[in-house]
């Protein structure tokens, strides 16, 4: 027995260490480099890797390389990103842009007004910290990485990730590597000027391109075998491309670069350098090429990465990723706030706890809180529970509380206009804000408001304006030209001054109900030779005096775009009851005028749209006042009191004290923010002509459009030609910028 012991110990160890070792699983990490647009290079690398079968063990990214390997990591395939990138506007994503819908009326009317706002504290203007907050980018980080959102150690993550921000107050290196992933991801790719700095952990960070820009060398203590490097960062230009300032300031960002990378090559076993010189790092509109730039790099490595994937034998489980088109909201709490309360900022998110909402609905909720310019940021997290989600977010409220505003503008009633605004908030109360326009110009004109904002309840505001123009116009909107035939055209000298004071409410977003008290002092003369002649004056009034008014208006507005709509629908109402007078007449009476519009604006196709409206209005009571009736004629303009567009007719045309028109355009987007369009319009104008059933006839008045659109950061830039079907004149309107 003794023997048989010492002959399977003696047979056992000779089978053991004649046994070769079992080979090793290669370790592979990934590293991305930083690089704006061109970035999107790695999405092509990585879709290579998938499809040779390269198992990616650690991530490692900066800038654009930290969102690209941080969903990479987060479970993501590369054709998945590919997809993802595919489907962003990165127009709309860079800049900001809150949807129309999003904003109060108050705050559409400053989108659709001013072409630049800076601070202005202690009467110093002071340059904004960014172009854009972040917040569309941070809010598409925060859905797609939803899946993790319980993760908050990075190396727990289906593949372990690390990225870099810098420290922009020591100007150090941050290895970010616990948290939520997507206000790391955020802080990583904060590039200085585009996106304002992310607030974390007490810390002020900002790209991590700025210290590091391919951070390989944290990977060394991560047990990694093999190394996987794709850099999109620029070489240093040729002596031949170094004549303009813009390359110059490269070059020297270069230099840190180029230098940054020594010996970090060496640690790269496998080094694809993606050719993308002829992007930059705002080339989003490339992305498509940008992507297959990255899959060409990978092709000269094929052979070495099969021979890793080989080595690994490795099948890759996709994790499954939900698309979160909905979200259960448990509870909701929000931190850092001083001046604002909780309540407020819940009720702007418009979603309570206990709540299931489409995540649609949710990125709504934040656009509504991030379009009243009350807060400079607005990060968040979802933290899992057993069923939905617990909301978690920390605000920055804006510390600037004063603005200037500029803006400019020209048409063919106003002429040229420049636009100088001053915005104070919080004046008196926490929720007031002062606005003072002055446009200076061929005619000066100011704009006053005082609004307290109570959002849903009734909320108080007074408005003041002055309206000044000279202008060559047909007469027909204040005299009779049955009468005075002769008459062809006159100077008018235009002046009026409105005052509002009035109450408004929100029943629901877009629609808003006003009441209040008006007093209009109007003055309109002329010193026209040919009308003088006819009169024998030195100056003739047509109008000299105040109107005082009961009015009350609802509006509804759901329009996308106020100048190119492609969706939406708006309505608006408005009475107003003149109850006294201090004119030349001295019979006043009584008398009401009531308008309304109604459009709706919808896609027949991709890059087509069509906008039908139709509008209409009519005077209640005996009133000799002309200057008060509606008028129709001219384009481009911030029409007052009762005058409408009219395509082929000059301005003030047309005038009577009742109306009915229709109009539509036909707009095709043929290159970005570029727009042809064609308008037709259709009109019966006169006097009573609901009473005699004359609104109803075949319309008396027609005119047609072509045009061309441009939108600017300035506003739209308009060429109408427009035509009349009866007069078979022809005008030319010419619109520049924001109307104000």
């Amino acid at each position: 027995m003794r023997n048989l012991l010492i002959l399977f110990f003696i047979f056992f160890f000779y089978w053991s260490f004649s046994q070769e070792p079992a080979p090793k699983t290669p370790r592979v990490g990934l590293v991305l480099s930083g690089g704006g647009a061109k970035g999107l290079a790695h999405v092509g690398v990585l879709k290579t890797l998938d499809s040779l079968g390269v198992r990616v063990d650690y991530v490692a990214g900066t800038s654009m390389g930290a969102v690209v390997g941080g969903l990479y990591a987060s479970g993501y395939t590369g054709k998945q990103i590919d997809s993802i990138i595919s489907a962003t506007n990165f127009d709309l994503l860079i800049s900001d842009d809150v949807p129309r819908k999003s904003k109060t009326f108050y705050e559409r009317k400053n989108a659709e007004k001013y072409a630049l706002s800076l601070p202005f504290n202690n009467f110093k203007i002071h340059l904004p910290s960014s172009i854009s907050r972040g917040q569309n980018v941070f809010n598409l980080l925060s859905k797609l990485t939803l899946n993790v959102s319980a993760i908050e150690n990075f190396s727990k993550l289906p593949i372990p990730f690390y990225c870099i921000a810098t420290n922009m107050q020591t100007g150090q290196e941050v290895v970010l590597e616990r948290g939520n992933l997507a206000q790391a991801i955020a802080a990583s790719s904060a590039l200085p000027t585009l996106y304002q700095p992310v607030r974390l952990d007490n810390k002020v960070l900002m790209d991590g391109g700025i210290v590091n820009n391919y951070p390989v060398r944290g990977l060394e203590s991560k047990n990694l075998d093999i190394i996987i490097g794709v850099d999109v960062q620029d070489e240093l230009l040729e002596i031949k491309d170094l004549e303009s300032v813009s390359n110059i300031l490269m070059q020297i960002n270069n230099f840190r670069e180029v230098k940054d990378m020594t010996g970090k090559v060496d640690l790269t076993d496998v080094y694809i350098k993606p050719d993308v010189s002829d992007y930059s790092i705002v080339s989003f509109k490339n992305g498509i090429k940008i992507i297959q730039k990255g899959q060409i790099a990978a092709l000269p490595h094929a052979e070495a990465l099969k021979k890793i994937a080989k080595a690994q034998n490795f099948i890759k489980i996709q994790p499954s990723i939900s698309n979160f088109d909905e979200i259960k909201i448990n509870n909701i709490s929000i931190s850092g706030l001083k001046k604002y309360t909780s309540s407020y900022v819940k009720g702007k998110l418009r979603f309570r706890s206990g709540e299931t909402i489409s995540f649609d609905d949710f990125s709504k909720g934040v656009n509504n809180l991030v379009a009243t310019n009350n807060f400079d940021s607005f990060l968040y997290k979802f933290l899992p529970t057993n069923q939905g989600y617990n909301f978690s977010a920390k605000v920055e409220e804006a510390k600037n509380t004063t603005f200037i505003k500029f803006g400019v503008h020209y048409d063919q009633l106003y002429k040229s206009a420049a636009l100088i605004n001053l915005t104070k908030k919080q004046l008196l109360l926490k929720n007031d804000v002062l606005s003072l326009d002055i446009i200076l110009g061929d005619n000066t004109r100011y704009n006053f408001d005082y609004y307290i904002d109570k959002g849903f309840y009734w909320s108080v505001g007074f408005n003041s304006k002055y309206i000044g123009f000279n202008n060559l116009t047909d007469p027909a909107g204040l005299i009779n030209e049955d009468v005075y035939p002769e008459i062809d055209k006159i100077q008018m000298n235009f002046r009026e001054f409105t005052h509002q004071f009035f109450v408004e409410t929100l029943i629901k977003k877009d629609l808003a109900i006003k009441i209040g008290v008006e007093l209009k002092d109007l003055k309109i003369t002329t010193n026209d030779n040919a009308f003088l002649t006819v009169f024998d004056t030195p100056e003739y009034k047509f109008e000299d005096g105040g109107f005082y008014s009961i009015f009350g208006s609802l509006k509804i507005d759901t329009i996308d775009n106020k100048f190119f709509p492609t969706s939406g629908f708006l309505f608006e109402g408005d009475f107003k009851l003149y109850v006294a007078s201090s004119d030349l007449r001295s019979d006043f009476n009584e008398f009401s005028i009531v308008k309304s519009q109604i459009s709706k604006a919808f896609k027949i196709a991709d890059k087509l749209s069509m906008n039908i409206g139709v509008e209409g209005g009519f005077k209640v009571g005996n009133s000799d006042s002309k200057a008060l009736h509606f008028g129709l004629g001219g384009y481009g303009v911030n029409y007052f009191n009762n005058y409408s567009t009219f395509y082929g007719y000059d301005y003030f045309s047309l005038n009577g004290n009742s109306f009915v028109k229709i109009d539509s355009t036909i707009d095709y987007e043929f290159i970005n923010k570029h727009h042809f369009n064609f308008s037709a319009n259709f009109a019966n104008i006169g006097d009573d002509i609901f009473l005699n059933n004359k609104w109803i006839d075949s319309p008396s008045y027609g005119g047609y459009s072509v045009g061309y659109g441009l939108e600017t950061i300035f506003g739209p830039i308009e060429l109408k030609y427009n035509w009349s079907s009866e007069s078979n004149n022809s005008v030319f309107f010419v619109n520049v910028g924001y109307c104000f």
